[in-house]
C-alpha cells in the first residue's frame, strides 16, 4: 500500500505506532469527508497504514477519540474566534474585520468541521449541548467587541447576532465564494454590522494580512 505523506511523517517522528496528533488528524479528515460513522479504529488504522493495536497507545477507546475530536473542534473554531475578538483594534470596524478574517478560506476556523459537528449534534444530545455552549461563547465574545466600543448591551447583542448568524448561514448553506467576491462584499458587511464604513487604511491592512490585492487601482471607500 502506498504511504500517504501523513503516514510517512508519522513513521519518521513517532515510530510504528504513530502519534496522538496523527490519529486525531486522521479522525478529523474522515469525519469531515464521510461523517461520524467513518471515525472507527480499523478504518483509521488502514488509512494510516498502522496496526489497530497502536491506537490504544494514545486513546482508551473510540469514545475517547470522539471526545478528543470535539475538543479539537472547540480549540480550532471557538478558540480562534474568541482570540480574534480579543485582538487589538483601534476602531469597531477594525475589530469586526478581525472577526471576519477568521472565517476566510485558509483561516483558523474550519467551516466544514463546524458543519460536521452540527450534523453530529442532531444525533447526540451531549454533542448538541456542547454546540449550544460553543454558540453562546462565540456570541458573548462578539457582543463584547461591540460593548468595548460603546454600544449599549441590547444593541451590542443584536449586532453580534447579525455577525454570527450571517456567518453560520454561510456555513450551513455551504456558500462558495472566491476571495475577490468576498473581499468586495466585506466593506458592506462591516457597515451593516457596525453602522460605519471601514476606512481605506483598515481595508488595506486587512487585504495585506490575507494576501489579497484589489484589481486595478479601484478604491473601496
Amino acid at each position: 500500500m502506498e504511504k500517504t505523506p501523513l503516514t510517512e511523517n508519522t513513521e519518521k517522528t513517532s515510530g510504528w505506532r504513530g502519534s496522538r496528533e496523527v490519529w486525531l488528524a486522521a479522525a478529523r479528515e474522515a469525519f469531515i469527508e464521510a461523517g461520524l460513522d467513518a471515525v472507527k479504529i480499523q478504518p483509521l488504522a488502514s488509512r494510516l497504514n498502522l496496526s489497530r493495536t497502536s491506537f490504544y497507545w494514545f486513546f482508551k477507546d473510540r469514545a475517547a477519540l470522539l471526545d478528543a475530536l470535539l475538543a479539537s473542534w472547540e480549540d480550532s473554531n471557538t478558540g480562534s474566534l474568541v482570540a480574534a475578538t480579543e485582538a487589538y483594534a483601534e476602531t469597531v470596524t477594525e475589530a469586526v474585520l478581525n472577526v471576519i478574517g477568521v472565517f476566510l478560506e485558509g483561516g483558523p476556523f474550519e467551516p466544514r468541521l463546524d458543519l460536521a459537528v452540527r450534523g453530529w449534534a442532531h444525533r447526540a444530545q451531549a454533542v448538541a449541548d456542547r454546540v449550544h455552549g460553543a454558540d453562546d461563547t462565540r456570541l458573548a465574545a462578539i457582543r463584547g467587541v461591540f460593548e468595548r466600543f460603546g454600544y449599549e448591551r441590547n444593541e451590542a447583542d443584536v449586532r453580534a447576532r447579525t455577525v454570527y448568524l450571517t456567518q453560520i448561514g454561510y456555513i450551513s448553506m455551504q456558500v462558495s465564494e472566491d476571495l475577490e467576491t468576498r473581499m468586495i462584499r466585506i466593506p458592506g458587511y462591516v457597515k451593516t454590522y457596525t453602522g460605519h464604513t471601514p476606512p481605506q487604511r483598515e481595508l488595506e491592512r486587512f487585504h495585506a494580512r490575507h494576501g489579497y490585492t484589489p484589481p486595478g487601482d479601484a478604491r473601496l471607500d
